[in-house]
């Protein structure tokens, strides 16, 4: 079984912020797979299917990004899943827009939700599929830059990034994450 969680905040006020790309992403995958991410638990939305001959959960913590871990953390512990068959899908401000990099473990990298994830599983060893919103402007503080929406010209670029996060996470689950980090770690 694998736990693939998008993260992000909740609440209508933080639908599509850059924050959110993690919540984009499991939205896109769960149309793809016809996965209805209603379920209330563990402090998240889920939803189980399949991809390919392996049961999945799709969630969406619950919690606020600082405290993701809460969430994953409990679903792990729940459903008996070692941190290396999670997924996390989450926004990075170190990648151009609409860039995906794809990691089987490693710190962080300034990213509370990663960060609260890590604490919580005990681990720095779980799938990421970091999705790029790009570098924050200097004069920008970085709760305003990742609280903020995109500007309508990088809209269609951002949905090709969420539709290629869902495909890296089917990749991930049914050929390995090494062949989705030959696939999808590319320059743009």
């Amino acid at each position: 079984m694998f736990i693939i969680a998008g993260l992000g905040n909740p609440t209508r006020e933080y639908e599509k912020t850059r924050h959110n790309a993690g919540f984009e992403a499991i939205d896109v995958l769960a149309d793809k797979l016809g996965i209805r991410v209603t379920d209330k638990k563990h402090r998240a939305y889920c939803g189980m299917g399949m991809i390919g001959m392996e049961k999945v959960i799709l969630s969406k913590p619950q919690t606020f990004m600082n405290l993701s871990g809460e969430s994953i953390g409990a679903m792990a512990d729940f459903y008996k899943v070692d941190p290396k068959q999670i997924i996390v899908i989450c926004d990075d401000i170190n990648l151009p827009e609409g860039q995906l990099r794809i990691r089987t473990k490693g710190s962080a990298g300034g990213h509370n939700g990663l960060k609260d994830i890590i604490n919580h599983l005990g681990t720095q060893e779980f799938l990421r599929i970091r999705v790029g919103v790009g570098e924050k402007p200097k004069e920008m503080d970085l709760a305003d830059y990742v609280l903020g929406r995109f500007p309508k010209e990088q809209e269609a670029l951002m949905e090709n990034a969420y539709k290629e996060a869902a495909e890296a996470a089917i990749m991930m689950v049914t050929d390995g994450a090494d062949m989705a980090m030959n696939h999808f770690n590319r320059k743009k």
